[in-house]
C-alpha cells in the first residue's frame, strides 16, 4: 500500500474521530443553542446599530432607518468594549494594510495574465514571440497570482484584522506576522518568475517549485505563532464561530501545502491523487472557511442582528471539517486509481450538502425580512452575493462529482466555469466586501468615492455571470461532442469558440472592476478625493473616523 492511500485512509480515520467528538459534544450539551455566543461580536447596547464604513453619512443614516426594529436599545454601546476594539484594530493595522496592498498588486497582475490567457484560447496566434507568453505559462502565472497572491493575501488580512477584534485583545507579535507576509510574497513573486522561465513542479495549483514553497511554509508558520498566542491570551469566554473557521483554516492550509510539496515522495498515480487531494482542499479548507467565517461576522455586523442560529453555524463548521478532506478524488474518475477511492470522494462530495445547507438556512433565517437592506449597503451586497454563490457552487460541485455528470463535464470548460464560480463568485466577492468594511478602520479614512463601490460590484457581478453562463454552456457542449464517436475531436474545439469569446467579455468586465477597486484603494491610501473625516495614515492623533462609525 503506497503512501497516498495511507494518507487518505489516515484522513478518513481523523474524520471518523472528529465525528465521534461531535457526537460526544452533543451528548454533553456543548452545542446547545447559545444566544450569548451568537452576540459576542456586539458590545452591550450595539445590537440594532447598523455598521457599514463603506457608506457616506447619508447612506449610513438611510441604512439605520431601514434596519430599525421595535425594541432596539437606545443606550450607547459599552465604552469599555469600544476601547478594546479600537485597541485591537490599531494593533493589527500595519500587517493588515500590508496584506491588502500585496493583494491588490497581485490582483492586477493576475487579472492581466488571466485575460491574456482567455484571449489566447480563441486568438491562438496572439503574443507568441516569447516562451513566457505562451498559454501554458501565462495561464499558470495567472493561477498562482490570483490564488496565492490575491486570495491568500486578502484572506490573511481578513484573519489578522478579525481575530484581535473577536478575541478582544491586541495582536501579539505583529512584526512576526509582517515577516511572514514578506516571506509569503517573496515566494509568490519568485514562483511567478520561475513559472515564466519554465521552472515548475507541473501539478495543478502546485506549480510553485518546492524550493520556493519553503518560503511560503515558513511565512505561514510565522503567522500561526502570533495567532495562536493571541488566541491563548484572549479576553472573551465564548469563541465566535468565525474564530473556529479562521484558526482552523490557517492550520489546514499550512499542513496541506507542506504535505503536498514534500520533495521526492509523490510519483505517478500517487502524485495525481495527492495533487487533487490538495487541489480541492485548498478551496474547501482554506478559501471556504475564511470566506464563510467572514460572512458570519460582517453580515450580522452590517444589519446589527445576531445570526439566526449559532448551533447551525457550528454544525456547518464541523461537517465541513468531517467531509471535505476526501472530496478531490472525483477528479480521478476513470483514472488508474482504486474504485473505492473515487466512490468515497463522490459520497463525501454529496455529504457536503449538509454544511452548505446549514449555512444557507442560517443566513436565510438571519436575513429574513431584511433583504432590502442590500439597497443601502454596498458591503452587504457583496456578502449576500458571495453567500448565494457559495450555495450554488457547492451544490453544483456535489452533483458534478456524480459519474453520470462527470463523464460529460470532465476535461471540459464546464469545470473551469465551476472553479471560477467558487473562487470568484463566492470567495473573491466576499473578500471585496470585507476589504470595503475593514479599510476605513485600518487607514482611519473614509472611502473617497462611495459610488465607485457600487460600480465595481456590478462590473464584477455581471462579469462573472457572463463568464460562468457562457463557459458552462460551451463546456457542456464540448463534453457531449467529445463523447460522440462520430464527431472528430476538432468539432469539440470549434463548438466552444463562441462561448470562449463570451468568456473573454466577462473576463474583461471583471478586469475593469479590479481596476476600479485598486484605483479606489490607492485614492484612499494616498488621501485623494473629498476629505470628510479622519487623520493621516497611521497617525498618532485621535482617530475621528472610529468615533464617527461608532467604534
Amino acid at each position: 500500500m503506497d503512501s497516498a492511500v495511507i494518507s487518505l485512509l489516515g484522513a478518513f480515520l481523523l474524520s471518523l474521530i472528529g465525528l465521534f467528538v461531535f457526537i460526544w459534544s452533543m451528548r454533553k450539551g456543548l452545542l446547545v443553542e447559545n444566544p450569548r455566543a451568537a452576540s459576542v461580536i456586539f458590545a452591550p447596547g450595539e445590537i440594532g446599530r447598523t455598521d457599514d464604513p463603506a457608506l457616506a453619512d447619508a447612506g449610513r443614516a438611510g441604512l439605520q432607518a431601514a434596519a430599525a426594529e421595535a425594541g432596539d436599545s437606545e443606550h450607547p454601546p459599552d465604552p469599555a468594549e469600544m476601547a478594546q476594539r479600537i485597541e485591537a484594530d490599531r494593533s493589527s493595522a500595519f500587517p493588515v494594510f500590508m496584506f491588502i496592498a500585496f493583494a491588490c498588486l497581485w490582483l492586477l497582475l493576475g487579472s492581466a495574465a488571466g485575460l491574456t490567457a482567455s484571449l489566447k484560447l480563441h486568438l491562438p496566434d496572439w503574443l507568441v514571440g516569447e516562451a513566457w507568453q505562451t498559454f501554458g505559462r501565462v495561464r499558470t502565472m495567472h493561477l498562482t497570482a490570483v490564488l496565492y497572491g490575491w486570495i491568500t493575501n486578502a484572506a490573511l488580512g481578513v484573519i489578522i484584522w478579525l481575530l484581535p477584534r473577536l478575541l478582544r485583545t491586541p495582536l501579539v507579535g505583529a512584526m512576526w506576522v509582517m515577516l511572514g507576509g514578506a516571506l509569503i510574497n517573496t515566494a509568490i513573486a519568485s514562483a511567478i518568475g520561475a513559472i515564466g522561465a519554465g521552472w515548475t513542479d507541473g501539478m495543478e495549483y502546485l506549480e510553485m517549485p518546492w524550493q520556493i514553497g519553503l518560503f511560503f511554509v515558513a511565512g505561514m508558520v510565522c503567522i500561526i505563532g502570533p495567532v495562536l498566542y493571541t488566541l491563548v491570551n484572549r479576553k472573551v469566554e465564548s469563541l465566535y464561530v468565525s474564530v473556529w473557521y479562521h484558526v482552523a483554516a490557517l492550520l489546514w492550509i499550512t499542513l496541506l501545502f507542506l504535505v503536498a510539496k514534500l520533495p521526492g515522495v509523490h510519483f505517478g498515480v500517487q502524485q495525481a491523487t495527492t495533487n487533487w487531494w490538495y487541489g480541492h482542499n485548498v478551496l474547501g479548507l482554506w478559501f471556504t472557511p475564511v470566506s464563510v467565517g467572514a460572512i458570519y461576522y460582517f453580515l450580522p455586523k452590517i444589519i446589527a442582528r445576531p445570526v439566526r442560529s449559532y448551533n447551525l453555524s457550528i454544525l456547518g463548521f464541523w461537517t465541513l471539517a468531517f467531509f471535505y478532506g476526501q472530496v478531490g478524488g472525483h477528479h480521478l474518475v476513470g483514472g488508474p486509481v482504486p474504485g473505492w477511492l473515487v466512490t468515497l470522494s463522490i459520497v463525501q462530495s454529496m455529504m457536503m450538502i449538509i454544511p452548505v445547507a446549514a449555512f444557507t438556512i442560517n443566513m436565510a433565517g438571519t436575513m429574513w425580512g431584511r433583504m432590502h437592506l442590500a439597497r443601502w449597503s454596498p458591503t452587504l451586497r457583496f456578502m449576500m452575493f458571495g453567500g448565494f454563490m457559495y450555495m450554488l457552487s457547492s451544490l453544483q460541485g456535489s452533483f458534478e462529482a456524480l459519474r453520470s455528470i462527470n463523464q460529460i463535464t470532465h476535461f471540459t470548460h464546464f469545470t473551469v466555469a465551476h472553479a471560477h464560480l467558487g473562487a470568484y463568485g463566492f470567495v473573491t466577492m466576499v473578500l471585496f466586501g470585507a476589504i470595503y468594511f475593514m479599510l476605513p478602520r485600518v487607514l482611519h479614512w473614509e472611502w473617497p468615492y462611495p459610488r465607485l463601490i457600487s460600480l465595481q460590484f456590478w462590473l464584477a457581478a455581471i462579469g462573472i455571470g457572463i463568464y460562468f453562463v457562457g463557459l458552462s454552456i460551451g463546456g457542456w457542449l464540448q463534453g457531449e461532442y467529445m463523447l460522440d464517436a462520430s464527431k472528430p475531436f476538432m468539432d469539440s474545439v470549434a463548438v466552444t469558440i463562441p462561448w470562449l469569446q463570451w468568456r473573454s467579455v466577462g473576463g474583461a468586465l471583471m478586469v475593469a472592476s479590479h481596476l476600479v477597486f485598486v484605483g479606489h484603494f490607492l485614492a484612499m491610501a494616498l488621501r485623494f478625493g473629498p476629505e470628510r473625516v479622519g487623520a493621516a495614515l497611521f497617525s498618532a492623533q485621535p482617530k475621528a473616523v472610529e468615533l464617527v462609525h461608532g467604534e
